[in-house]
């Protein structure tokens, strides 16, 4: 237990700015895998302290996703900007990987911030519980890490590039499973919205660059999580 706890807390360190102190005997990164998903449980959950304090509504829902920004230190958003303007914007394989590459931000990068954070922010508002928002984190991230280790790097530096094995999926699958069972039936639609996200993305990465990259990692994730806010609150 000890152990899995560490893996967690390293993923946290990981995938958010939060505080988790220091870890003595760190585990591989390819080890904490499995957690990442669970880690995003931490942002999720003060992302909905915000929304719940402020009773909801618009002006709730833009607080609730900018703390969820803080939090993670804008990492997936990030990601979302240089991948759109990669797969926008490239040519061919090569040209899609230095635009990605480049920190500057293009129009599609824009476009997409923008489209994505509106989408969230309406249905946060229309949606906005507890359980909407710890189960499309979890599964969102269940869908970006089955890119990272399904498919081949792009690169063959930086993140996307390390050997993460085969994470136990079973883990965060089964957290995600609970959560769905509290959110209820339209998990079911929630959760086919995400796996058809991922679906989209990975052939998109096969087709325009070959294979995964950390910025098609964290696109993943936003777009998966923006499907789900998306269909829930059409159900809602």
């Amino acid at each position: 237990m000890s152990r899995l706890f560490d893996e967690l807390r390293l993923a946290v360190m990981f995938l958010t700015r939060l505080p988790v102190g220091r870890i003595k005997d760190a585990p591989e990164l390819k080890d904490v895998a499995w957690a990442f998903p669970v880690a995003g449980l931490v942002p999720a959950a003060l992302g909905w302290i915000i929304f719940a304090l402020v009773d909801g509504g618009l002006f709730g829902a833009t607080l609730a996703l900018g703390v969820v920004m803080l939090a993670t230190g804008g990492l997936h958003f990030d990601g979302l900007a240089d991948f759109a303007d990669g797969i926008g914007g490239g040519r061919d394989r090569e040209h899609v990987l230095t635009i990605m590459e480049d920190s500057r931000i293009g129009s599609y990068g824009v476009l997409a911030l923008i489209a994505v954070s509106l989408v969230q922010v309406v249905a946060i508002a229309e949606v906005g519980s507890l359980p909407a928002f710890l189960f499309l984190a979890v599964l969102s991230r269940v869908a970006m890490l089955a890119l990272l280790t399904r498919l081949p790097p792009a690169r063959e530096k930086g993140l996307s590039a390390i050997a993460m094995g085969d994470p136990v999926f079973w883990r965060s699958g089964s957290v995600a499973l609970i959560l769905a069972l509290w959110v209820g039936w339209p998990a079911i639609w929630a959760a086919l919205a995400i796996g058809a996200t991922y679906v989209a993305v990975a052939r998109l990465c096969r087709k325009r660059m070959g294979g995964q990259t950390g910025d098609a990692c964290g696109a993943t994730q936003l777009l998966a999580e923006t499907a789900g806010w998306a269909v829930l609150a059409a159900l809602a």
